[in-house]
């Protein structure tokens, strides 16, 4: 049981690993589609979906009587709010291991979509549906954050049913380590809406927007990018912070119930009737931690969730771009971003979902930024030097982005491009 502060600053710290044991963990959304009429799949689908993913050795995950998942080794296939599915992926060594196994899993998706004319979009934010065509599903805590999210953020909504991202989860060896990587990934954020801007097309427009996907996380409850986030964070703040953090909901007795009128604090101090005053266990603060949706979040290791979902040609170049910084060339990253101003930081993090490469950050646009830090990550992967079989390092998987920085041409730009021309509706989907 969780009764003090120093219990949840121990959970962080027993999340500490030794550099060598460092992994890379990548998460990654994607939308699907009815072949014939461009609407949402339904959940009917999705079993049928799950069902034939089977084939392939996923073993299914139930809420009551109703399938909500599927499982694969340490890899799991989940349900979102409005049927987009996510592969949460293994804890792996390094790219090539991570880039695999993202490549395995879209083959055999694929073939299942195939079969039930079922199409797929790599998008920040669904280019089609207004937000009351959407179905939902089963799964619990869903109805419940229906209910309650957009009481405090008014496109929270959109955010569960609209949005996809990609996330990448890591390691660190310190409390000092955790420190230094939570600054410069949160400085970051700005830099890494505008280079990976993948959201731009909303309910068949041109949304003015490269990052909607941002946009709306910018306006959900429970998200953003806190101040706070960039004074000298370590454990005991974090702890703070999410001890004095409003509860989405606890699962009790099979239930889920709303704690919107609790802090964690009151948790833990047994102040909550409605759950006969029991204290926290470990899976109640796991809980806990995974529903606060601000840019970046710490569990027992770190998530960065900033980036709008991609295609296979930029899949691998996220991750890959952090963990070279993070992984391979903390120090310098760090040195870059330790005295930048955190309301100029906020301001750009404000201004890039429209702005993109053109928002100025401490005196430069976003465009210079991101080729310094691409530059700082080609450095940490070419130090890494791990190899493929083929005999090639980590640096193979920032490609795309060279692409992108080269060409003033991020995947938002792309699509407005390609769509403004023609407006075909089949220029975003997957091909």
């Amino acid at each position: 049981m969780f009764q003090t502060k120093e219990q949840i600053i121990q959970y962080f710290k027993s999340g500490i690993k030794k550099q060598e044991d460092f992994k890379i963990g990548i998460e990654h959304e994607k939308f699907l589609f009815n072949k014939v009429n461009n609407k949402r799949v339904n959940y009917t689908q999705i079993k049928k979906m799950f069902s034939a993913l089977m084939e392939f050795g996923w073993n299914p995950i139930y809420e009551k009587k109703n399938i909500i998942a599927l499982n694969k080794g340490g890899k799991n296939i989940t349900l979102e709010p409005g049927n987009q599915i996510e592969l949460s992926g293994d804890k792996l060594n390094h790219m090539h291991e991570a880039c695999a196994e993202s490549q395995d899993y879209l083959f055999e998706l694929e073939q299942v979509t195939k079969k039930l004319n079922i199409k797929i979009v790599s998008s920040g934010f669904d280019p089609f549906s207004k937000l009351e065509e959407i179905p939902n599903n089963p799964k619990e805590r869903y109805k419940l954050m229906t209910k309650s999210m957009p009481l405090d953020g008014e496109l929270s909504l959109d955010m569960m049913y609209r949005t996809c991202g990609t996330q990448l989860n890591i390691d660190y060896k310190s409390e000092n380590d955790f420190k230094k990587k939570f600054l410069v990934i949160n400085s970051i954020v700005p830099i890494t809406i505008a280079l990976f801007a993948n959201s731009s097309i909303v309910e068949k427009k041109n949304s003015n927007y490269l990052s909607y996907r941002s946009k709306v996380w910018q306006s959900t409850s429970r998200g953003g990018l806190p101040k706070l986030f960039f004074e000298n964070l370590d454990f005991e703040k974090y702890a703070d912070f999410i001890m004095n953090f409003p509860i989405l909901f606890i699962q009790h007795e099979n239930k889920y119930i709303s704690g919107s009128n609790y802090t964690f604090n009151d948790f833990m101090d047994g102040n909550i009737k409605e759950i006969e005053n029991r204290l926290p266990t470990e899976s109640d603060l796991a809980t806990h931690l995974s529903t606060i949706f601000t840019e970046n979040r710490l569990k027992k290791y770190i998530e960065l969730r900033s980036m709008d979902t991609c295609g296979w040609d930029c899949l691998c170049s996220g991750p890959a771009f952090f963990i070279g910084m993070l992984y391979g060339n903390l120090d310098e990253a760090y040195d870059l971003i330790e005295k930048w101003d955190k309301n100029k930081i906020i301001n750009a993090y404000l201004e890039a979902p429209k702005k993109g490469f053109n928002t100025e950050l401490m005196g430069k646009n976003l465009h210079y930024w991101a080729n310094t830090m691409l530059d700082l990550s080609r450095k940490g992967l070419n130090k890494r030097d791990i190899l493929s079989k083929k005999g090639k390092n980590e640096t193979l998987f920032l490609n795309h982005l060279r692409k992108v920085v080269f060409n003033k041409t991020t995947n938002a730009d792309y699509m407005i491009d390609k769509f403004s021309n023609n407006e075909n509706l089949d220029e975003l989907y997957d091909q």
